[in-house]
């Protein structure tokens, strides 16, 4: 898998030493053709034992032609990406398949803004690590690369001096952490000690062996809920392998979900500057995000899914935060990359400050349902689908930035259908008022796809 969110592969298989290799040397060529000399570039990786062989294969092919990698160990995305600008680098690449299940690995760039390169520039390294495809031969031998045991202090040092501790660690919060044995734990648990925050962890050692199916989905949390129930915490927190995304538990032990972290988050940061500032997101995530953005004064900018897209906006457009749906916040202030440890924060921060329990604040907003499903994607399947489905609801506001995405603002409901760019699956996300109507909108373009 070959996308503006990087490349996956099975490991073993499509995703290999010789693969890995040839991925850094189209990034190394790509820096090379646009100038860089002699740059140091940051590496990390996400924790999973296959981690270790592809970090040495990317860290050697770039040492060969003529840069300094930099070795974080394991280190989540968005720390990567901070040491990325903090060492004055001129990129940085994560070896980590977020949240794919252990089988899986791959590869994600960053620039020297510390972000995911944009759609054209990651066009650009995937075209020419295409011509290198035949090329098998064996990554040079490993190389003695400078090593940073710093990464997760900066990582929250740099979240420390946007967030004020004190309101924080006076209400005596009690969180549960669940870390999916993955690259999260270290500078999670470093964050919420240096809040003042009681920590329950769970899976915390980054043995890179998940405890449990690595996506942060509800039916993957179920312990984690119980957990929070158990030590009556404050909100529960999970983290996927790389720690970009966060999904959230109330104190009652209900997964709020993905949807609500960059709710939550968006509202914290609008209300501390006082509103007016724009927010970027992507075509498939809540409409919550509007209604918050508006009681803000706000404006909302609507982008195709994934972070550089929404990066993208948020420079163009000035934005005070920007995120996606699966449980992103990217708060520029911190990096530009998705960051559960910003979200974290503040989610924290928010209850801090309105002195409520995060169900009640979570039932006091705008309220929608959300239905995601997927199906087997084929050559030509995703366009038919789009053009049909496009057809059958002419009374639909059309978007057709990434995929389709339907528009019933009458009805407060959507439906987005897109090709994903992580997985060979054709995903459908729809929102309504009410969870019938939702279901029914997925069910009805599932029939509608089934018959092509």
């Amino acid at each position: 898998m070959l996308s503006v969110s990087g490349a996956r592969g099975i490991v073993g298989r499509s995703m290999t030493p010789e693969v890995a290799a040839r991925l850094a040397r189209a990034f190394a060529q790509d820096l090379l053709d646009r100038g860089s000399r002699d740059g140091t570039i940051v590496i990390g990786r996400d924790g999973r034992p296959s981690g270790a062989d592809l970090e040495r294969a990317v860290a050697a092919t770039l040492a060969v032609r003529g840069f300094q990698p930099v070795r974080l160990g394991v280190a989540t995305t968005p720390t990567t990406a901070i040491m990325v600008t903090h060492l004055g680098a001129v990129g940085g690449i994560v070896v980590t398949a977020s949240h794919n299940p252990i089988e899986w690995n791959g590869i994600k760039f960053l620039t020297a803004r510390g972000a995911a390169p944009g759609a054209s520039d990651a066009q650009r390294i995937i075209d020419r690590f295409r011509t290198l495809e035949g090329d098998d031969a064996k990554p040079p031998a490993d190389v003695a690369a400078a090593r940073d045991e710093s990464a997760a202090t900066v990582h929250v040092e740099r979240i420390l001096a946007q967030i004020d501790a004190a309101p924080i660690a006076a209400r005596r919060f009690k969180v549960v952490l669940d870390s999916v044995n993955a690259s999260g734990g270290a500078a999670g648990r470093l964050l919420l000690e240096r809040l003042g925050v009681g920590v329950v962890h769970l899976n915390g050692e980054a043995t890179g062996v998940f405890a449990h199916t690595p996506e942060p989905m509800r039916e993957n949390l179920t312990d984690l809920a119980a957990q929070v129930v158990a030590h009556r915490a404050d909100v529960g927190f999970a983290q996927d392998p790389d720690a970009d995304r966060l999904a959230i538990i109330d104190e009652t032990g209900r997964y709020i979900g993905e949807e609500y972290t960059f709710v939550l988050a968006a509202e914290q940061v609008l209300a501390r500057g006082g509103g007016g500032k724009s927010v970027a997101v992507n075509l498939s995530s809540s409409r919550m995000i509007d209604d918050v953005a508006a009681s803000h004064g706000s404006r909302v900018f609507r982008t195709p899914v994934g972070e550089a897209n929404v990066v993208d906006a948020m420079r163009q457009h000035g934005c005070a935060i920007g995120g996606e749906g699966n449980g992103g916040v990217i708060w520029p202030e911190i990096c530009l990359v998705r960051d559960s440890l910003s979200g974290m924060a503040l989610v924290l921060s928010l209850l801090a400050q309105r002195g409520q329990p995060l169900s009640r604040i979570v039932d006091a907003m705008p309220s929608y349902a959300i239905e995601k499903s997927k199906c087997a994607i084929r050559p030509g399947l995703a366009q038919r689908a789009i053009d049909v489905l496009a057809a059958r609801h002419g009374e639909a506001q059309l978007d057709t930035q990434d995929g389709l995405r339907l528009d019933w603002p009458d009805r407060g409901a959507w439906l987005h259908v897109r090709a994903s760019n992580t997985e060979p699956i054709l995903r459908l996300i729809a929102e309504a008022r009410d969870k019938d109507s939702a279901e029914r909108l997925v069910r009805e373009a599932q029939s509608v796809i089934a018959s092509l």
